[in-house]
């Protein structure tokens, strides 16, 4: 984001963007965390820059667009956490930015079990 205003510029980063939304994305519940994805971890390994895991987004003068790479809570029901986490980042990104999020795509690539659940299902098999 860019903005011209009476005393000077003002710029909001990719980078700033990436982090609010991947922070909010975590604070929603049934997220157990964000998937990186191979390319990403040799982007970061390669380059050094502290790249936002499991988020992406691209951010113009007033609008943003986030997609983001996550892995949900076994037993959560994944349709309503996703639509939880739309809405969390959605607002978090809007309010502390003043864009306006235009989507924010979701895939979901895992889902993860606690200790106890993995002992249970071999218990019981």
């Amino acid at each position: 984001m860019s903005e011209d205003n009476q005393t000077g510029l003002i710029r909001i980063s990719d980078d700033v963007v990436s982090t609010i939304a991947g922070l909010a994305a975590l604070e929603t519940a049934g997220i157990a965390g964000m998937s990186g994805g191979i390319s990403e971890g040799l982007a970061k390994r390669l380059s050094g820059k502290n790249v936002q895991r499991g988020v992406s987004v691209e951010v113009g003068q007033v609008e943003a667009a986030i997609d983001l790479r996550v892995i949900v809570k076994y037993g959560s029901r994944i349709q309503d956490v996703c639509r939880d986490l739309q809405e969390n980042v959605r607002e978090a990104v809007e309010n502390m930015t003043g864009l306006t999020v235009v989507e924010v795509n979701v895939k979901v690539e895992g889902v993860a079990f606690t200790e106890e659940e993995i002992e249970e299902q071999l218990r019981v098999k």
